[in-house]
């Protein structure tokens, strides 16, 4: 177990104290609660009474008094404790004893009053009785504020938010309203498409082929089936069963997994709302689109308009309509339409685009727009049209048989949602992944498995069908304005936390010079230290046995650098 600081220890002895007089810090029964912080100031009534249960945030013990800050699932509201109220009688441990010294900032109490005004006008409870819920044994990361009000001491370090996302929404407000949008964007697109009568559905997550789309899977083993499994990277092709069994309209939040690269935009667990729905074509679900992202916006905004970095993006529909190869020609200067794959590939390297052996044409045209036109597009825009080696599972374009229809829209520079007219012809989708499986064979680790159940499937007939997949956690990054996906999942993938080094309180604050300034002269780190020299030469020692820190010399000087 690793060392306890100072006040964990502390903590742990209140907990006792606690014990001691007979609480239980952690009790099993049930608390009812009957008001709630957010129902201040619509259902106050004065001398009203009150049962709340929430988190102790703050307190100002003045002598018999104190005003103190109580934070429960809605939001903050100030609390009033008077000894003599809590305890009327001879007694007054419970306030004296236990409120004042067996409590602290963090721990979770329930409590009985009634509602007031102090005189400077702020709404408070009155506490009457309280009850300790639970003891919390480590001190919350809460923020100081200095006497010009400039606050420091932040929990804001990323990694140590996302590992510890319980303790960020506890201390970050903003936080929590991120992943209260999530949930009212996700409602807002059930609500929508189940109004249209569309049925909810789930598809499996274990699956024997990873069919749907272009991705590298995880792979696992299922002991008692003995065989090789797959985290579904889509779950496309089980929907067009539903389409194929009978249903018009299916649609499912569905958790994929791809086993690629992590950045701001990727993470390797991501949630996407596929929707399918027969006797649609691509046109009228660009229309279904714009009408949905609307309803989204208006909904988390009361608007249409909404604040993304630097930009506002306006969801008001209809969105413009660009072909890809004409995207291409307009950012470029070249036109493509009329390349082969050596062609293609000879213009990627052209325009300094890194290509390889193993990419295909269609990968090729992915790269050039990826690369030299995504970006541009930051309002809402429909890609369209895109070449038929790019997309395997999408119905030949009417108009053009080297063409699909299929769109991608782009907002922010980042693809949010791809549609298609779904490819029904049985035989057409068994060639198109038979020429998948060519690309296989070149080495691309992304290209589509053949799934014999679904062109099985196909066989039977499917009616003429419209799909798309919306990205949710691109959706909510963007109508929550963050930049980082890992800002809107709960529980972002992490690398291996490292295993902490206890450090002593002088290698703390040295460690902490040193952070802010390497890498860094030795005198002046010491100067700011302000450590006598014995304590100095203590904490740098340990800092370098730890392999945190290393001393080294050259013709300016001593310096220390961080190894870590």
């Amino acid at each position: 177990m690793a060392r306890l600081s100072e006040q964990e220890l502390i903590r742990r002895e209140k907990l006792e104290g606690l014990k001691k007089l007979g609480i239980n810090p952690y009790p099993a029964a049930q608390f009812q609660v009957d008001f709630y912080a957010k129902d201040l100031p619509d259902n106050y009534q004065e001398g009203k009474k009150v049962i709340l249960a929430g988190r102790l945030m703050s307190r100002r013990i003045q002598g018999s008094a104190s005003f103190a800050e109580l934070l429960d699932s809605s939001g903050r509201i100030q609390l009033y404790f008077n000894r003599d109220e809590i305890c009327p009688g001879e007694d007054k441990s419970h306030y004296n004893e236990v409120y004042k010294k067996l409590l602290d900032i963090g721990d979770v109490i329930g409590l009985e009053g009634t509602l007031f005004t102090t005189q400077v006008g702020q709404q408070t409870v009155k506490v009457s009785n309280f009850t300790v819920l639970n003891k919390s044994l480590r001190p919350l990361p809460l923020p100081k504020t200095d006497a010009e009000g400039n606050q420091y001491d932040a929990f804001n370090d990323p990694e140590l938010r996302y590992r510890q996302r319980y303790v960020d929404l506890i201390v970050n407000p903003q936080v929590k309203k991120t992943f209260l949008q999530r949930s009212k964007i996700t409602t807002t697109i059930r609500d929508f498409l189940t109004e249209k009568g569309y049925l909810e559905v789930e598809t499996p997550i274990l699956q024997p082929i990873p069919g749907g789309a272009a991705a590298r899977p995880f792979v696992t083993h299922h002991n008692a089936l003995n065989t090789k499994l797959y985290l579904r990277i889509a779950n496309e092709l089980y929907l067009k069963r539903l389409i194929v069994g009978g249903f018009e309209g299916v649609f499912e939040f569905a958790k994929d997994f791809r086993n690629e690269g992590m950045d701001r935009t990727h993470n390797p667990e991501f949630t996407v709302m596929e929707l399918y729905v027969a006797y649609k074509d691509y046109f009228w679900m660009m229309e279904t689109t714009e009408t949905l992202l609307e309803r989204i916006a208006v909904e988390v905004h009361k608007k249409t308009q909404v604040e993304v970095g630097d930009h506002f993006i306006d969801f008001k529909a209809p969105y413009p309509r660009v072909p890809i190869l004409e995207a291409i020609k307009t950012h470029t200067g070249i036109d493509i339409s009329q390349m082969d794959e050596e062609e293609l590939r000879k213009t990627a390297k052209n325009l300094g685009i890194e290509v390889d052996d193993t990419m295909g044409e269609g990968k090729l045209i992915d790269e050039i727009f990826g690369e030299k036109c995504e970006h541009h597009y930051i309002q809402p825009t429909f890609i369209t049209d895109y070449p038929k080696s790019m997309s395997p599972l999408t119905k030949e374009h009417r108009d053009n048989k080297k063409l699909t229809e299929r769109f991608e829209l782009m907002v922010n520079g980042k693809e949010l949602a791809n549609a298609y007219s779904e490819l029904n012809d049985p035989i057409d989708q068994r060639e198109r992944f038979e020429a998948q499986l060519a690309l296989s064979e070149k080495g691309d680790d992304e290209a589509m498995f053949i799934d014999q159940d679904f062109l099985r499937a196909l066989e039977y007939g499917m009616p003429p069908t419209s799909g798309i997949g919306i990205g949710i956690d691109r959706l909510v990054m963007l109508m929550t304005n963050n930049s980082s996906i890992q800002e809107v999942l709960f529980f972002p993938q992490m690398k291996p936390e490292q295993k902490t080094i206890p450090l002593s309180e002088e290698e703390k604050s040295v460690l902490q010079l040193i952070k802010q300034n390497t890498p860094a002269l030795l005198n002046e780190i010491k100067e700011s230290a302000g450590l006598s020299n014995k304590k100095w030469d203590t904490a740098i020692k340990g800092l370098g046995q730890k392999k945190i820190v290393q001393v080294v010399k050259n013709d300016d000087g001593l310096f220390i650098e961080l190894l870590n």
